[in-house]
């Protein structure tokens, strides 16, 4: 095994029964063993141990989920919702939707004041902004494609929980700049709020949390649906303006959905449907691109930039206008992503400027708001591939933490349309297709997405960052595909984004200059940003080696069994 770019974290308060000593691994070759990329290297670890002790490539990507809910609360959880996609080494396929959905009181206008304003710090903070969690249904509907019981797969989560684990200077920076958001939202102090700021090194321990994950061994989804956990919830809902009962818990349910398939190059893309956007905006962009001839170009260079900035355009317009939870619309994936409807669509595209996004939608005053997601990419010895993305939406949700239960709620109720036409908190607009009704699933960005190549799984890649989720994804695979770069080089190169509004282009920090000029000269106009996205992405080469790369925008790392 072949490791690079290894920092080690050594504490000071070393004790045996912690998790104190962290190894961030960035990049891995090796063969014929499992691998995990995720946001954290203990919960990456939490999946290679399971690994380790004969589970497959579900077991792992679950596993490392529930850790993430311990070491990384800021999106990982088991108080939000997920994506999974999946491709056997069978070759069969399946994707889950663990998505939130809306209470059973929820309406249209809940968060339209008096006044016909769309009041979005209710969607966005507290107990109302919160969606009927997903994700322990979705661990459970993992399940029948995993090898071990649940309470071997859980018992890391619960460890960790238990026995606590030093965070990071990322985690430390991440809690301080939240001590004013946990004190207004919750009603009695919680374990991330301290007198003293937060540092490296400091120990965390989350006792309630541990007896929370010892219920869902004990008593399977049960345990959180139903009985102590629910009743918690529900409390929590009733100490502020929240509307999720006990029958919304209890009738929750993840959805077994069919892959969205296409082609890219020869190479067969498996990615998510509807409800999430993701996979539809993947498809329209890359076969957009593909009018173009982009493996003509070089990464980040002007032609090959506005290729991909015009494709995103035309399909982030179509987000807004068609897409929304299958169960509630007409779906129309299919016309949408056509070689008919996309030539159409490409018509109007120019190398010699910019396209006005106002010909494609009315222009509409955007927001500018945080986003944090987080994705896992593994596979198994045996060739089974998993791509989740999961999040809580926002930072910590709606920085509610349930009293005794130990656990932050989401804030997904900010992903409907609030009011359609007004944008949330990550500038996408959103029209009837995606508006508030009891039961729904709100429209989504994650796009975990698996490559296969000759049948055979090739790339497995996935990213946080909201709306930012689809194009970075999209830009790994033409990274990858088009370009023929490396897995190290397509996730850490500087990444940029546009979709369709507001008319900006984001680019990172670090983006070439001289792509920069020539596209303002074109009628763009770019704002530079500090960081979009952590990809996690597995390659599989052609003589078998798996290259692993977990992002260096954050503590991202790879385990290995």
């Amino acid at each position: 095994m072949k490791k690079f770019i290894i920092l080690i974290v050594l504490v000071s308060q070393s004790v045996s029964a912690q998790y104190t000593d962290i190894t961030i691994v960035k990049e891995v070759k090796v063969k014929n063993k499992g691998t995990v990329v995720s946001a954290h290297p203990l919960a990456s670890e939490a999946g290679a141990k399971i690994l380790k002790m004969g589970g497959n490539a579900y077991d792992a990507i679950t596993a490392t989920q529930y850790a993430l809910a311990v070491v990384y609360p800021q999106a990982g959880n088991i108080g939000g919702g997920g994506f999974l996609v999946g491709v056997k080494n069978n070759g069969e396929k399946f994707t889950l939707d663990y998505r939130e959905t809306a209470p059973k009181k929820a309406s249209r206008d809940m968060y339209i004041d008096k006044n016909g304003k769309a009041d979005t710090d209710l969607s966005q903070n507290g107990r109302l902004a919160v969606g009927i969690p997903g994700s322990v249904a979705g661990f459970f509907a993992t399940l029948k494609y995993c090898k071990l019981p649940m309470d071997k797969i859980i018992q890391p989560a619960i460890d960790l929980a238990e026995k606590g684990f030093a965070i990071t200077d990322k985690e430390a920076d991440m809690l301080n700049s939240q001590k004013e958001n946990f004190q207004k939202h919750n009603k009695s102090s919680i374990l991330f709020v301290k007198n003293t700021p937060w540092k490296a090194g400091d120990i965390l321990v989350q006792k309630e949390l541990a007896e929370t994950l010892k219920l869902i061994q004990k008593l399977g989804a049960k345990g959180f649906y139903e009985g102590k956990t629910a009743d918690l919830l529900v409390a929590e809902m009733k100490r502020g303006n929240g509307i999720i009962t006990l029958e919304d818990l209890k009738n929750y349910k993840a959805a077994e959905r069919k892959a969205l398939e296409f082609d890219y190059k020869g190479n067969n893309v498996v990615t998510m449907p509807l409800p999430s956007s993701g996979g539809v905006l993947l498809a329209q962009m890359l076969r957009m691109a593909a009018f173009e001839n982009l493996e003509k170009y070089q990464q980040n260079s002007t032609p090959a930039v506005q290729i991909m900035v015009e494709a995103e355009r035309r399909a982030y317009a179509d987000r807004a206008e068609y897409m929304g939870d299958p169960d509630f619309i007409q779906d129309k994936t299919a016309y949408l992503i056509s070689d008919d409807y996309l030539k159409g669509r490409w018509k109007s595209f120019s190398f010699n400027k910019a396209t006005p996004s106002s010909e494609v939608g009315k222009i509409i005053k955007q927001p500018k708001e945080s986003t944090e997601t987080t994705h896992i990419s593994v596979i198994d010895k045996d060739g089974n591939a998993a791509a989740v993305t999961t999040t809580l939406n926002g930072y910590y949700g709606s920085k509610v933490l349930v009293t005794g239960a130990g656990f932050f709620l989401n804030n997904e109720m900010d992903d409907f349309s609030v009011k359609p036409g007004v944008p949330n908190m990550f500038g996408a607009v959103g029209g009837e297709a995606n508006s508030i009704q009891p039961n729904k699933r709100m429209l989504s960005s994650m796009t975990p997405t698996i490559i296969l190549k000759n049948g055979k799984p090739y790339i497995v890649v996935g990213t946080p960052g909201g709306t930012t989720i689809p194009t970075s994804v999209y830009q790994s695979i033409v990274d990858v595909v088009d370009f023929k770069l490396n897995a190290n080089i397509s996730v850490n190169a500087p990444k940029f984004h546009h979709q369709w509004l507001p008319e900006t282009v984001s680019v990172e920090n670090n983006f070439p200059e001289a792509t920069i000029s020539e596209l303002k000269a074109k009628n763009y106009v770019i704002e530079k940003v500090k960081q979009i996205g952590k990809t996690e992405m597995i390659v599989i080469e052609d003589n078998g080696t798996i290259h692993a790369v977990a992002d260096g925008r954050g503590d991202d790392s790879v385990a290995v069994e």
